[in-house]
């Protein structure tokens, strides 16, 4: 069940990518919102090099090779999450409209079920993952 919903959580997070991108709600001109999204992009980069060579799974499957807590990790337990919502919000709030709004909850939504369900996952392969959560917030250092 776990990875079904972690599935859904992906299409979501695809669907409203794809949905800000068509309409043109994605980028924006705006210095605050390019320098939001650079930092996104740094930040998924770091993520992904701390990850290692681990690969992507579409549905959550914890993988071998130990609890990943370095790099940005030691910060959030789900920084690739976290690019993506600040890459998106950093775009559709500089289009602010009930569309872009709303596409970027539906993405906010998606990653946030991923985040649930790959954490229960990842609790029964690696027991020290407790540990881990309770030092750790999901998504912003010290708040959430």
């Amino acid at each position: 069940m776990g990875r079904a919903l972690s599935l859904v959580g992906l299409l979501a997070m695809v669907a409203a990518l794809l949905g800000l991108l068509a309409t043109r709600m994605l980028f924006s001109p705006n210095p605050i919102a390019i320098a939001v999204q650079v930092a996104a992009v740094v930040l998924m980069i770091w993520a992904r090099r701390a990850f290692g060579r681990r690969s992507f799974h579409a549905a959550a499957d914890p993988t071998e090779g130990g609890l990943v807590t370095t790099g940005p990790y030691r910060l959030v337990r789900h920084p690739i999450y976290t690019a993506v919502c600040l890459f998106v919000f950093a775009g559709a709030l500089t289009h602010l409209s009930l569309a872009s709004v709303g596409l970027a909850v539906l993405e906010l939504g998606g990653a946030l079920l991923r985040m649930l369900t790959e954490e229960r996952l990842l609790l029964q392969r690696y027991p020290e993952y407790a540990d881990y959560a309770a030092r750790t917030r999901r998504m912003l250092p010290y708040v959430f």
